[in-house]
């Protein structure tokens, strides 16, 4: 079994709650994502100490800006040593090869991740922000983009896997937030699938947050998650 494919998201604005949750989990088990709040409220010492616990790190700081400003936020990354980090594809083409240039001098490149549609957008709300098309069209085209510009892969829905699969091949990595366990409330979450669902649908990694942050027993929930995802079809 390769539960790796497991990322806790410790969306939590106290570095001493986020460590102490980190302390119960299994680093083989799963890695761990700090997002805005967490990196905000604690900044680069969380990451270093969450990778001295032993965990691979995914940097989930949606980087948007202009090139020069996205390269020099993705070389710092890389020298806090997180196993990836991402930036909207919607920042274009140059932004994402910018990126991507500025990575590949480090000794240890982290994967790069392009942001398509976010998964608390359904088609209403991408209407109301002038996209044209639905949000399955939005993402294809985004991870088209990410995929020309020399990206690792893309956050997505579980539910856009397949295709994504089927035209940009297994190989191109799919990240996917908006995971929920059988009976969960799906929250702020518009486009949501269950982690053996997930893995069935093609999914590399699973984002994973409030299902085992806000959990009784994280340590069980994570366990549970893990049998789940036994006999999965794609290989992380």
């Amino acid at each position: 079994m390769d539960s790796s494919r497991v990322i806790v998201a410790l969306d939590t604005p106290e570095a001493g709650d986020a460590l102490a949750l980190a302390r119960r989990l299994d680093p083989r088990l799963c890695r761990v994502k700090v997002g805005k709040e967490l990196f905000t409220a604690a900044g680069p010492a969380v990451v270093e100490g969450l990778r001295r616990l032993g965990f691979e790190v995914f940097l989930d700081l949606k980087f948007h800006d202009i090139p020069n400003t996205v390269a020099g936020a993705c070389r710092a990354a890389a020298a806090l040593g997180v196993w990836m980090v991402n930036v909207h594809a919607s920042g274009g083409g140059a932004m994402m090869r910018a990126a991507r240039e500025a990575l590949a001098a480090a000794p240890k490149p982290p994967l790069l991740i392009g942001v398509t549609v976010l998964t608390s957008l359904g088609d209403e709300e991408l209407a109301e922000i002038g996209f044209a098309g639905n949000a399955q069209a939005n993402v294809e085209r985004l991870a088209r983009l990410a995929a020309a510009s020399g990206l690792d892969g893309v956050v997505c829905s579980a539910r856009e896997c397949p295709q994504l699969r089927a035209t940009l091949g297994p190989a191109f990595v799919t990240v996917t937030p908006g995971i929920r366990l059988p009976g969960d409330d799906k929250g702020d979450q518009a486009r949501v699938v269950t982690p053996a669902d997930a893995v069935r649908l093609g999914a590399h990694y699973l984002v994973i947050g409030r299902p085992v942050t806000r959990s009784p027993d994280p340590v069980a929930t994570l366990q549970s998650i893990a049998r789940s995802l036994e006999g999965g079809k794609a290989s992380p």
